[in-house]
């Protein structure tokens, strides 16, 4: 008699295939579903902050309508211009912004003017850039957590989405309207993701898309190509490691040559953006001075103390996480920008910057969490890291989502928007800053500022200060100057005040921007940088 062998199937039974199948197909589900409600609720998030500042009036000409007038441009296959920058800016007539950054993604929005022909556009459209990011990060923190236990991966991934899609620096970036960080965002994230995955041709062409968000990323893609350069080595692969060198070079020299070359060709004065007087008159003085008396780097980045309060802002909401992991690297040219700089705008976190860092310094976490493998330790981490994110989310954004009287205008703005209905279309209006935006489509409109521009209509306020009149009383001079000079009252109430040109007689001081005019700075308030948060 044979001796009987036991019978050792091949495959699994098809009971068994069928469970594993429906497991694994469950499981892909529901993450699937979770990623998608993350997603949802970055989107509705940062649409709801964007259309309240709308509907608020908060999203103003400076920037919302800059962008939006030349967003239009592209969409009528033109050159990027805005007349609100270049005329309050003194640029020459027919000034293309890419004279003044270098941002041509923006392009990439033009077909959706095609559909609706409206500012709201460009919120909608940098609320689902940012929603992209959410499965982006995801992946992220699935790589960063790579032979973690299951419950821990997905844990890992649902909170990265989380923190991300409610990240106070998009909420921030949504509540000032729109802003060419709305491509630097998921171009930063996919760059990122692409490499962990070893995905290096792909890492290279988002790298490469990087660079049109705006012409200082090519200094993040060469600190990324250090380190993808470094990490490449490390693990064997030779293909990594060249497209880390290669983007080691060619980011800084994008850079060098768009902020040298490209810029200067299409306009744009030389030095116009140069902010570290303290460092020296140009970049080639501030060289010499950083090499023979190297202290005065740390005097700038100390001075004055709130952007010391700024780094602790920006690092502490993640529990000083980034610092552990060499992506972190990313975030010093951006950061440097910040620290050395005189302008005072680039010091509080209430403004879009934030948002810039945002992709490197979440990573850079994720990463450090991911390679701590005591669970207390992880545990803790990320409990506190998401506290403090929550807490600077809720400080910064969502408190303003659930607060009636943020829906609707401040008293003195209401008047405006009625007032701007008045408008007829294809007019040449100087605006108030805060209303600009609700006319750009229409019209030709300008910001009123400190110099008349003889427009048909002039809408302005007398009892409230606005960008950029330095008094409320200079406010009120410009409307009495106009009215002795040809313009009548078309309609007031309630501090505002909508002037018609009837009658073309000379206006005192008036000017318009020329081919030979010289493009001039902002002059920054006093109170701006004084306060982290002040808005």
């Amino acid at each position: 008699m044979r001796n009987a062998l036991p019978y050792i199937p091949t495959r699994p039974l098809p009971s068994v295939a069928r469970d594993a199948a429906a497991t694994t197909g469950s499981r892909g589900t529901e993450r699937g579903r979770r990623g998608l409600a993350l997603t949802a609720l970055c989107f509705l998030v940062c649409a709801a902050l964007g259309l309240q500042s709308w509907t608020a009036l908060r999203a103003t000409g400076f920037d919302l309508g800059i962008f939006d007038q030349a967003v239009r441009a592209y969409a009528h296959l033109e050159l990027p211009r805005s007349p609100i920058k270049n005329v309050h800016h003194e640029f020459p007539p027919g000034f293309s912004l890419l004279g003044d950054h270098f941002t041509p993604a923006l392009a990439l929005l033009a077909p959706l003017y095609w559909l609706w022909d409206d500012p709201r556009t460009l919120i909608l459209a940098q609320a689902a850039l940012f929603a992209a990011g959410v499965p982006v990060v995801r992946r992220i923190a699935r790589h960063a957590f790579t032979g973690a236990e299951p419950l821990v991966v997905r844990r890992a991934a649902d909170l990265a989405g989380l923190v991300y899609a409610l990240g106070w620096p998009l909420l921030d970036s949504s509540y000032n309207g729109f802003h060419e960080v709305a491509f630097a965002v998921p171009f930063t994230l996919l760059m990122l993701e692409r490499g962990i995955a070893h995905r290096y041709g792909a890492a290279a062409v988002w790298a490469a898309l990087l660079c049109t968000a705006k012409e200082d990323m090519g200094l993040v893609v060469g600190a990324y190509g250090l380190v993808l350069a470094v990490r490449a080595h490390r693990a064997g692969h030779r293909t990594g490691r060249a497209t880390g060198l290669v983007l080691a070079l060619a980011g800084p020299l994008v850079s060098a040559v768009v902020i040298g070359w490209f810029i200067p060709a299409m306009g744009g004065p030389e030095g116009y953006y140069w902010s570290y007087g303290s460092l020296g008159a140009d970049p080639g003085d501030a060289l010499v001075h950083v090499l023979t008396a190297p202290w005065i780097l740390l005097q700038a980045a100390v001075t004055p103390s709130v952007k010391l309060a700024m780094l602790a802002w920006i690092l502490g909401s993640l529990a000083l996480l980034p610092l552990g992991s060499p992506t972190f690297l990313l975030a010093v040219p951006l950061l440097a920008e910040r620290v050395f700089s005189d302008n005072p705008n680039h010091w509080p976190v209430i403004n879009h910057y934030d948002a810039f860092l945002w992709p490197i310094l979440l990573t850079a976490a994720l990463e450090t969490l991911g390679r701590l493998r005591d669970r207390r330790l992880v545990r803790r981490w990320a409990i506190t890291a998401l506290a403090l994110s929550s807490a600077a989310a809720l400080v910064l954004g969502l408190n303003l989502l659930v607060r009636p009287d943020f829906w609707l205008p401040s008293p003195d703005k209401r008047p405006l928007a009625t007032a701007a209905e008045l408008v007829p279309d294809g007019a040449t209006v100087e605006a108030d800053n805060t209303v600009a935006p609700r006319l750009t489509a229409r019209t030709d409109v300008v910001i009123a500022d400190g110099t008349p521009r003889g427009a048909d209509w002039v809408l302005l306020r007398t009892d409230d200060r606005t960008f950029p009149f330095a008094s409320v009383e200079e406010q009120r001079q410009r409307v009495e100057l106009l009215l002795a000079h040809g313009y009548t009252e078309a309609w007031r109430a309630d501090g505002t005040v909508l002037l018609h040109r009837t009658d073309p007689v000379p206006i005192p001081g008036a000017h318009r921007p020329g081919p030979d005019s010289t493009p001039v700075r902002e002059a920054v308030p006093e109170d701006v940088g004084v306060n982290l948060l002040l808005r």
